[in-house]
């Protein structure tokens, strides 16, 4: 059933002309939750191959504004409201970069980064908790008071305290398991919104 799940997702992708079949996953996420609105400024940290700035871009429309931030190219795309660009966001200084390509402070932060799977699971899961980890870096500092972060991460021994973590930084924090992930995939996501106006990074992060 997993298998036809996934081939499920991944013809629809394919008819609908998406670019990938992940982005069911954050069309669920905000239709349940409503954390991406018309208007809205959105960045999408590892972005690649744009299957998640395609859906950010219907949920924005018009006179919104998607940036798409990857280490790989992304094929561009013909809307001037939707911008990418090549970095690295563990960066030191990739969210001053990232502001410089915004009209104001964004209003949220998505990533469904994944590292290199190396088949070790305490590696691929603490890369995995790295990544989530540099994400909320950023989206503490170019987010909005009240901003949205959606991140993804794996279930693992690290979760507990990222999420302790996130919930220092936002008011309400759930943990969301969309129908487009594989039930047998160790893939969760964290939505933390209402940014709180204290912008102090805490200590461990």
């Amino acid at each position: 059933m997993n298998d036809r799940k996934q081939e499920y997702y991944y013809r629809k992708a394919k008819e609908e002309n998406y670019r990938s079949r992940a982005i069911y996953k954050l069309f669920e996420a905000v239709k349940k939750y409503q954390f991406i609105h018309r208007n809205d400024i959105v960045v999408d940290l590892g972005a690649a191959p744009g299957g998640w700035i395609q859906a950010a871009r219907k949920c924005v429309g018009k006179r919104g504004f998607v940036l798409g931030v990857d280490l790989k190219p992304i094929d561009p795309f013909p809307h001037e409201y939707i911008k990418t660009i090549i970095a690295d966001i563990t960066n030191p200084d990739i969210a001053n970069h990232i502001q410089d390509f915004l009209p104001r402070k964004a209003d949220v932060v998505i990533s469904d980064s994944a590292p290199n799977i190396s088949g070790t699971w305490d590696v691929d899961h603490a890369r995995q908790i790295d990544l989530a980890t540099q994400a909320l870096k950023i989206a503490l500092q170019i987010l909005r008071p009240s901003g949205d972060f959606f991140v993804k991460v794996f279930e693992g021994s690290m979760l507990n305290d990222f999420k302790k973590t996130v919930k220092k930084c936002f008011n309400i924090v759930k943990l969301v398991k969309p129908k487009a992930s594989l039930a047998k995939s160790s893939e969760i996501y964290i939505l933390a919104m209402d940014k709180k106006t204290d912008n102090k990074l805490p200590e461990n992060v």
